[in-house]
């Protein structure tokens, strides 16, 4: 292994080495088991004998294990040395893990639901959870590692080949873990940089269509149907302005959905909770006034 090699050749490298000591040591001690049982059957031996022990034989089973087993640790603790050594050089992108989707923000300050990287370059990524723990997992490129909410984490990867490759949650997080996935998508480096001028992945400004796009990168939509249909939290639709039936301080109570009210549930909503709904719904710290009016507007234009 050396520096310069990807996280995938170094996770692939540890596992077929232990991969492969393992098949060594099932034929070694299946030829062993097989000729034992052949030598020292009964109609061979009817009487039992005394075995008498080998220092050089309990030596070599001790020692010869011991230097397997360093020999792979030693493999693997230098494997884990390139994995949390990123190139100095790697971009950085922003992970934002919340139940339940991953958003990606760029340097420019562009935010995507997929994360888009061009082809040869190391990319490391910086893991931040808003609400729970997750565990952020690209199979493809071997890479995987928890994101705890209140700490940074990261991992970083070199793409070699073209094309999607999966994300997951790793970590079960709550009702919709299983549905907490994205994409990596590979691009050469020119399609990259028209990807990144896109005006479509400018950061979002204001009103009901900024409110409709942070809703789904901000991963409301996750939960929030805007069409009525019932999900895990209220529909949008028709909210604004109804009569709403909370929970507040474990006593019911009706209010009306206007823009204060709107504003408390996504600051913070465990203060009202919407009768027959789960109380799931993460605080939303990392959100700005603009953001909260943009989603308002947006929630209001639903009727």
């Amino acid at each position: 292994m050396n520096a310069t090699a990807n996280t995938t050749a170094v996770v692939d490298q540890v596992f077929l080495l232990i991969i492969a000591v393992c098949i060594a040591l099932f034929l070694l001690i299946t030829v062993l088991m097989v000729g034992f049982v052949l030598r020292y059957r009964r109609s061979r031996h009817p009487k039992a004998e005394a075995v008498e022990s080998s220092t050089g034989l309990e030596i070599a089973w001790t020692v010869i294990p011991t230097l397997i087993v360093l020999a792979m640790f030693w493999w693997g603790y230098k494997g884990f040395k390139i994995l949390r050594s990123p190139p100095a050089d790697a971009m950085v992108v922003n992970v934002t893990g919340r139940m339940w989707d991953w958003s990606f923000t760029y340097a420019d300050g562009r935010t995507a639901k997929q994360l888009y990287v061009p082809v040869g370059k190391a990319v490391k990524l910086l893991l931040h959870s808003v609400d729970v723990v997750h565990s952020f997992y690209i199979p493809a490129f071997r890479i995987k590692e928890d994101v705890v909410p209140g700490r940074e984490n990261y991992l970083w990867f070199k793409p070699e080949t073209m094309g999607p490759a999966d994300i997951f949650c790793s970590e079960y997080c709550g009702q919709n873990h299983a549905y907490m996935m994205s994409q990596v998508m590979v691009v050469t480096s020119e399609e990259f940089e028209k990807w990144l001028k896109r005006p479509e992945a400018s950061p979002t400004g204001s009103g009901a269509e900024a409110g409709r796009k942070l809703s789904v990168d901000k991963g409301c939509a996750v939960c929030h149907s805007s069409d009525g249909t019932k999900s895990i939290g209220p529909t949008f639709k028709g909210l604004f302005g109804s009569n709403a039936t909370v929970l507040e301080e474990g006593k019911e109570i009706t209010v009306i959905a206007d823009e204060a009210f709107l504003k408390r549930s996504i600051k913070d909503p465990a203060s009202q909770i919407v009768k027959g709904y789960p109380n799931l719904m993460p605080v939303q710290k990392e959100l700005t006034e603009d953001e909260i009016r943009a989603l308002t507007d947006y929630i209001k234009s639903l009727k």
